[in-house]
């Protein structure tokens, strides 16, 4: 099996992937509390450091790149300074931008996190949520149209943050559109969308997710409980596997009658933020390569487990995977 997963790892190099999302910069700003404001009760931060980092869909984009794929990213960002900070910062870490758009109907997304002492004090949300007008619409599902035509990826992931640049219409069409040219589809949904991704072929829901769009009351989960989502779920979208995430309990998946729930590894837990966007990004890059959606889910579930041992949000490291799945896959 060892050599198997060698080889696998090894094909991740000859591969390519489009991240569609809701791409966003996360700005943190470090400093210390010394006093209050004499204009008002609030504490005083002196910056003393200040930090930009890709978020949002470009954190998937940020997975696919760390396991050696090609990914491009396909969104719009602000005609801003936010936007041109973002490109640049995609672009170092080897991400294909020539496919993103920009709009001046639009700002860049941009979160900052004002901490100190190890401790969050506020965090300033610069964001448009509202969807993209016709215009941009339009521009953007042709750029999608013209990467899958040209570059002919093995996997599309839509990675959804209730941003605007997912609308109805693209995600239809975009679907559609990679079924037609036999393209893997992947979904990392939000609440807003959450059954337009018809035809799909791999839907990420947590579990909360999942039991909220269904509607359904939380008890305790079960293998049966599980099936019968996914059933429910099936009924609505017709799509072909679905992946997930139970936190701290694991990952379930479901396709046809092949199905299980996997537990987590004994993990020092520092931090999940991230851990979806990795789990979506590995588990689409193993399953267009293998369509094996055990081998997909048991390797991403490791991959989630791994990225939240490190504090903050960060990208999958390839031979740390490697070496566990080597250890943990038999």
């Amino acid at each position: 099996m060892s050599a198997d997963i060698d080889q696998l790892f090894l094909k991740f190099s000859k591969m390519k992937v489009a991240v569609i999302g809701d791409v966003m910069l996360d700005t943190y700003w470090w400093g210390n509390v010394e006093r209050i404001s004499p204009e008002a009760p609030v504490p005083v931060v002196a910056v003393s450091k200040r930090e930009q980092r890709i978020g949002g869909a470009g954190n998937v984009a940020l997975n696919v790149q760390a396991l050696g794929a090609s990914v491009s990213l396909l969104t719009i960002l602000g005609d801003d300074e936010d936007g041109y900070q973002l490109k640049k910062l995609l672009e170092e870490k080897n991400i294909g931008t020539d496919f993103i758009l920009k709009s001046k109907k639009r700002i860049t997304t941009n979160k900052i996190r004002i901490i100190s002492r190890n401790q969050q004090m506020m965090r300033l949300d610069a964001e448009i949520v509202y969807d993209i007008d016709d215009t941009d619409e339009e521009k953007l599902q042709n750029q999608i149209e013209k990467y899958i035509t040209n570059k002919k990826p093995d996997v599309v992931i839509f990675e959804d943050y209730n941003k605007g640049i997912l609308t109805k219409n693209i995600i239809a069409n975009t679907i559609s559109f990679c079924r037609k040219n036999q393209v893997t589809t992947a979904v990392d949904p939000k609440r807003k969308n959450f059954f337009c991704y018809q035809n799909a072929t791999l839907f990420k829901p947590n579990l909360n997710e999942a039991i909220t769009g269904l509607n359904l009351l939380p008890e305790e989960i079960s293998p049966e409980l599980l099936s019968d989502i996914h059933g429910q779920l099936k009924a609505k979208l017709d799509h072909d596997i679905s992946l997930i995430t139970l936190s701290e309990k694991g990952v379930f998946y479901q396709e046809e009658n092949n199905k299980n729930i996997l537990p987590s590894h004994r993990r020092n837990i520092a931090d999940v933020s991230g851990a979806g966007d990795t789990v979506i990004a590995v588990a689409s890059l193993i399953y267009a390569a293998t369509k094996d959606i055990a081998l997909a889910a048991k390797i991403a579930n490791i991959a989630g487990g791994i990225v939240c041992e490190e504090v903050g949000t960060v990208a999958i490291n390839k031979e740390k995977l490697l070496e566990e799945c080597k250890k943990l896959i038999h």
